[in-house]
């Protein structure tokens, strides 16, 4: 792919993220964004929980997520915040603030007073890399990250993953992923064709009740498409609305 044509794509994918409001994909932008050694580094202390408030195993936000087993072990770091991590809400509004700082001054303050009216109030990030006891070759093997978003309005929710989809569909330089069975508000779409890119990227949108879904897939290319909406069919019947995990 032309330096030309790679710069517009990763400007494509950061406007996006930023404009959007697409959580899934904050953790990857501002670690993949070049950084400038004199600027500060952003660390997020550990949410303070009320006494008797404390969640058990498996409860809350990142209880929705699927969890880690034979066929979906730990996945790579996403940026600082290592491959399983729960945020609460100032600390989610901080991260999704954090991605706009490349943004004109104006354009950063608009999307900033946007992002305080959506009203996040948790954020829970995995990451899994596939080990599919049935996959034949390692074509069927991928790397992925989930991101779980809670916000205070459902139709906020709503708005947003419609949003994201709509502008990668207008973009015109991402294709059309696969559909995800018994989802059909689920959006995802596949990186651009460029022949010399030996690995495929698909980016996923999806929303249940209070909860907003992002993915990021990466692997071999072609991804096999069956293999990949197992696993993300799979995280999204984990979630019931208003959002609670069975």
């Amino acid at each position: 792919m032309r330096p030309g044509r790679v710069a517009a794509v990763s400007g494509a994918v950061l406007l996006v993220a930023a404009v959007i409001g697409g959580v899934g994909w904050t953790s990857v932008t501002v670690d993949a964004a070049d950084r400038d050694p004199g600027k500060p580094t952003w660390r997020f202390p550990k949410p303070a929980k009320d006494k008797g408030e404390e969640a058990k195993p498996g409860e809350g936000l990142a209880g929705m997520l699927l969890p880690y087993d034979e066929a979906y072990t730990r996945g790579p770091d996403l940026g600082e915040f290592g491959n399983d991590t729960e945020l609460n809400g100032p600390q989610a509004t901080a991260l999704r603030k954090e991605s706009l700082r490349d943004l004109p001054r104006t354009q950063r303050r608009r999307l900033e007073k946007k992002i305080d009216e959506e009203r996040i109030k948790g954020l829970a990030m995995r990451s899994y890399a596939s080990a599919d006891p049935y996959a034949i070759d390692e074509k069927q093997t991928f790397t992925a990250s989930v991101t779980l978003s809670r916000m205070e309005n459902q139709r906020t929710v709503r708005n947003i993953s419609r949003s994201q989809n709509g502008l990668l569909d207008a973009l015109g330089i991402f294709r059309k992923g696969p559909k995800i069975k018994g989802h059909e508000n689920a959006g995802c779409f596949l990186s651009p064709k460029d022949k010399t890119e030996k690995l495929d990227m698909m980016f996923c949108s999806a929303y249940v009740g209070d909860v907003l879904v992002n993915a990021t897939v990466s692997g071999i290319k072609p991804l096999d498409g069956p293999t990949v909406t197992r696993f993300l069919a799979a995280q999204l019947d984990r979630i019931t609305d208003p959002g609670e995990a069975v």
